[in-house]
């Protein structure tokens, strides 16, 4: 049950830094400071855009299961 909860911590960790790289930046942040904020959003978020923000929602969730599993795995223990 650890090995198992280790490697969904593993995998979902990759997946979440991969998705948030992929989210457009929204300026007023880092990416603003380096030269990023100088475009101008005048459209709305798009349908992908949006499903992106609901995949990373649910990975994060993923991640945040499996950081509580592997915790209580470790005091139980």
């Amino acid at each position: 049950m650890t090995l198992a909860l280790q490697i969904i911590l593993i995998v979902s960790s990759i997946l979440l830094i991969l998705l948030v790289l992929l989210h457009r930046g929204r300026g007023g942040g880092l990416s603003s400071l380096f030269g990023g904020g100088m475009q101008s959003s005048l459209a709305g978020s798009s349908v992908a855009e949006k499903n992106l923000d609901r995949i990373t929602l649910l990975v994060a969730a993923v991640w945040v299961i499996a950081v509580i599993g592997s915790g209580l795995l470790l005091t139980v223990g």
